[in-house]
């Protein structure tokens, strides 16, 4: 059996290498048992541009913020005959928000996948949450350390219990030095220890061990305090060394230099061995709760240490049944009576000690290999569905129309613009594209679940519309909070989107009063029709008069119009077309998929096969650089794609992703193909992961969609545009969901 682990590794310092470095080796020593072996491989990761000199059990490295490495690995580890993949997963290990690159990774895998979960938290925001639960999606098994941290999975991240195993952190055999002499420095003799260890940062909260050793040293001169550990390289990197500077400052201030040691080390294993043999009391004085896991903690139960600690989630588990003793976060007086108590009373302090470093002997590193070793047989019988499959799965559990988010941001003049998160942002005012797509969506809505909040909505949208009319027929656009218009030319694809949402309400009005409004705005807008310059304003009202015919078939004068429109559109096509470029502009912009919809729609008009003809081949060559990898693969706003040059995946924004589910509804209905319908539901499967992040763009707690994918996380802000694209594909999608 082969198993490739992914995670930190030594010579790199920090916790999870320590850790990924003792659990291949504890593997590898269970499996001198088993006659067909295992070989394990480490692929490390590299922080911040680094590189380190890795022994040879390191078959590979991945710079944390190098994306396309991350997808180069998982080709390598599918070839590499690996019959397992092993990854440690903590925040801060994998770049992007959240570490959120290694989910490209996973989601190609084709082996099967456990994973180690050094931290769960119990109020994760939204990357950390996303980024967990699809982890925990593509895992045959997850491993935590604690019942809390099962607890916190299956609560809070919807994994199955049967999915989950707990498997205590491993620490060093401590029974072989039971009766060993060991080294400790020459200045430790005579006096009784008190350590803490690890990575040393502002959490830690150390300054409250220090404030409260003058009580302590007054009443037991002979205390050393050891406060061994380099500051955490993050924390370096970010303030340099300003919290050990702070912690040795007030060491001299409170007069206790005599009294506290600073080991400004990384130990090996061995030498931290004999450390924690030499203390008598160990002390985790962390700030917070929010700590699932700490090494260090098991490391100093293990090795025989009364632990006095603050009652961190670990800690609390870990310390039960008179394994070690709490005190309160911050609480540095409660931390002296205790120490104290424990140094004036031997046996009670030898109790601890002993019930302790008993408990250590369940949790070795040899007991944890053959945990893992024992969790690799049950995956490898029974891996379930595999991760290169499971990502490719379409989404089965929609979430039900919600319009909390669009009420949220709609106030008595219409819908507001923009939002910061979920916050609708005043500042940005008003604009028409927004409300009549709002328009559209309301309407649909009420037609099959009418209400008078939706009745509300529907007359504020249209109001604002009514309101931005002008005398020649064009629309203002913006309009500021103060409800000043912004007098500026108005873009052919405001005006497109405006007309569209007319023609939508003329066909589906649900009263009469409502239509003769529509109506007119309709028939006043109709003599700008003619002034339009850009294709993207050509197709929007296509859209338009496509509605309005299909309420009035007999209208010729419309019907030429829309001729015009998509003549229009495919002279355009004959401009650009070339042998590899099936496209109606040398640059493939935004809402591309609208383009080849307007022809679809003009061709169920007319039936003029040239429409479709052209349709086709768009929609081809737009599926041929959207569908790369099996989902939607959107162009992004930052770098378009030119005739001559390739493009980003930055910048996704979801109104694009609508356009290509209204493009296969109107395939759909051009022709009939089923093929459609799949695509459409990939489409629209963008908003819930099937992206290149691989990452929801819905939040479902706001009932907001979040305003697309950036390179390294999804943007939060929740505004208009991004709320109407989700609503309107979700309406689309419902008829096809239900099949």
């Amino acid at each position: 059996m082969k198993v490739v682990c992914i995670g930190n590794y030594v010579p790199r310092q920090c916790g999870i290498a320590t850790f990924t470095e003792n659990l291949t080796k504890a593997i590898k020593t269970v499996a001198v048992d088993d006659p067909r072996g295992i070989d394990i491989e480490v692929i490390a990761m590299n922080d911040a541009g680094r590189s380190y000199a890795y022994p040879a059990i390191v078959a590979g490295s991945i710079d944390d913020s190098v994306k396309q490495q991350y997808l180069e690995m998982a080709d390598r580890i599918n070839r590499s005959g690996a019959g397992i993949c092993l990854l440690q997963h903590e925040y801060g290990i994998y770049g992007g928000d959240s570490g959120l690159l290694i989910l490209g990774l996973l989601r190609r895998l084709e082996i099967p996948l456990i994973t180690t979960c050094h931290t769960v938290l119990n109020r994760p925001g939204y990357h950390q949450k996303a980024v967990m639960e699809k982890i925990c999606h593509y895992s045959s098994r997850v491993v935590v350390m604690s019942k809390l941290a099962k607890n916190f999975l299956q609560d809070i991240y919807h994994v199955p219990p049967d999915k989950i195993a707990i498997i205590e952190h491993g620490v060093p055999d401590f029974e072989v030095l039971k009766d060993r002499p060991f080294p400790i420095p020459e200045v430790w003799k005579n006096k009784r220890i008190l350590l803490t260890f690890g990575l040393i940062g502002r959490n830690k909260g150390i300054e409250t061990a220090i404030r409260a050793l003058p009580a302590i040293v007054a009443k037991h001169p002979d205390i050393l305090y050891v406060v061994l550990g380099k500051t955490h390289p993050n924390v370096v990197r970010q303030v340099g060394e300003e919290y050990r500077a702070y912690l040795q400052n007030l060491t001299k201030e409170l007069g206790l230099s005599a009294f506290v040691m600073f080991m400004d080390q990384y130990l090996s294993e061995g030498d931290l061995m004999s450390v924690l043999r030499a203390a008598e009391i160990y002390i985790t004085p962390y700030l917070n709760q929010a700590q699932i896991t700490s090494g260090t903690l098991s490391y100093a139960v293990a090795g025989g240490c009364a632990v006095v600690s603050t009652p961190y989630w670990h800690a609390k588990e870990l310390l039960a049944n008179e394994r070690g003793l709490l005190f309160p976060f911050e609480n540095y007086c409660e931390l002296s009576d205790i120490v104290s108590q424990l140094l004036e009373n031997p046996g009670q302090l030898t109790k601890i000690q002993k019930n302790a470093f008993e408990y250590g002997r369940n949790i070795t590193w040899p007991k944890t290999g053959i945990a893992y070793h024992k969790l690799f047989e049950e995956v490898i019988s029974d891996p379930g569905p595999l991760p290169f499959k499971i990502s490719l799965d379409t989404v089965t559990d929609y979430p039900i129309l919600d319009l909390t988010h669009l009420e949220r941001l709609t106030d008595d003049t219409g819908l507001l613009q923009h939002a910061n998160s979920c916050v609708p942002n005043y500042k940005s005012g008003y604009c028409i594209d927004d409300n009549s797509r709002a328009l559209i969506v309301c309407l649909r809505a009420w037609k099959y679940h009418p209400s008078r909040d939706i009745e509300s909505l529907v007359f504020k949208y249209l109001s604002y519309i009514n309101f931005m009319s002008q005398k020649d027929g064009n629309f203002t656009n913006y309009l500021t909070y103060s409800r000043v218009k912004v007098v500026d030319d108005v873009s052919d694809d405001a005006f497109g989107r405006t007309f569209w949402a007319l023609g939508y309400l003329i066909r589906h009005a649900p009263t009469d009063s409502l239509f003769q409004a529509g109506h007119q705005l309709f028939n006043h807008s109709l003599n700008h029709v003619s002034h339009l310059r850009y294709i993207r304003g050509y197709a929007n009202c296509i859209f338009g008069l496509y509605h309005y015919l299909k309420r009035f078939p007999d209208q010729d004068q419309y019907q030429v119009l829309l001729i015009r429109l998509a003549d229009a559109l495919c002279s355009k096509y004959y401009e650009h077309q070339r042998n590899s470029w099936d496209w109606f502009e040398e640059t493939m912009t935004y809402d591309n998929g609208l383009l080849p919809a307007a022809l679809y729609q003009a061709f169920r008009v007319t039936r003029n096969p040239e429409y479709l003809r052209i349709a086709d081949q768009t929609c081809l060559f737009l599926e041929s650089k959207c569908f790369k990898n099996g989902w939607l693969s959107l162009i992004g706003n930052r770098k378009w794609l030119r005739l001559d040059s390739d493009y980003e995946l930055f910048a996704q924004q979801p109104i694009d992703a609508l356009a290509m589910v209204v493009l296969y509804e109107c395939a759909w209905g051009a022709k009939g193909d089923p093929s459609s319908i799949d695509k459409l539901l990939k489409s629209f499967n963008w908003f819930f992961g099937k992206n290149d992040l691989d990452l929801p763009v819905y939040d479902s707690v706001t009932k907001g969609c979040n305003d697309g994918i950036e390179e390294f996380n999804i943007n939060r802000n929740q505004g208009a545009e991004s709320t109407i694209a989700y609503l309107f594909s979700r309406q689309i999608a419902e008829r096809f969901i239900s099949r």
